[in-house]
């Protein structure tokens, strides 16, 4: 391609300003290029959770959105799933301790599907028992939780460590925790009939 077809492609195009979601408080994440909105449909920006609260203790968690949705010059999003920097993860691992980890698919209030993984660190390595009881607390949080809110609120209460504060409030009643974190969601694709099985095994060990 000729760099004066280059340029044209590029002059045709403009530029589209990102929003968080309302529930992520409209910030602006970024901007992204197309000659056309439908082209800008489907995109997945990535931003910290520095760049929506200016909080820099929180540039450690990665945040997803996806454009839903364009009006104008401004692209609306949804939350996509969020993780951890793997450097920050390792700087919670120490020797002696134990690392108890959980994945769960969850289903929103509203019917949105999600993967989510707990992490609890101990203060002292622990018996596979005690690891179990914790891996099942975690299990009745996140689904109790899904059940109760929907997708937005559910992202905001994941995203913020409230989710995580809760898990750690009752895990630390079986053992001692440093520390507990959702340190990773993403969305999935469920059929429905799926979506009424995860709902009846989160009612079933309510």
């Amino acid at each position: 391609m000729s760099r004066e077809r280059v340029k044209d492609s590029w002059s045709a195009k403009k530029w589209f300003t990102v929003l968080a979601p309302t529930y992520f408080g409209n910030v602006e994440i970024g901007l992204t290029p197309a000659d056309s909105p439908e082209k800008v449909i489907g995109r997945v920006m990535e931003a910290t959770l520095y760049d929506i609260t200016g909080d820099f203790s929180l540039i450690h968690v990665k945040l997803y959105f996806r454009i839903i949705d364009v009006s104008g010059e401004v692209a609306q999003t949804e939350f996509y799933g969020h993780e951890f920097t793997r450097d920050y993860l390792k700087s919670l691992v120490r020797r002696g301790t134990s690392k108890v980890d959980g994945i769960f698919d969850v289903v929103t209030k509203d019917g949105r599907a999600l993967r989510v993984y707990p992490v609890a660190f101990t203060i002292n390595r622990i018996k596979t028992s005690q690891e179990k009881i914790i891996r099942n607390v975690m299990g009745e949080v996140v689904e109790k939780k899904a059940e109760q809110l929907n997708y937005g609120e559910y992202a905001q209460e994941v995203v913020l460590g409230k989710i995580a504060s809760e898990i750690y409030n009752l895990a630390r009643k079986i053992v001692p925790l440093r520390k507990c974190e959702v340190w990773k969601t993403k969305p999935i694709k469920v059929r429905a009939k799926t979506v009424e099985t995860l709902r009846a095994e989160t009612q079933a060990t309510a």
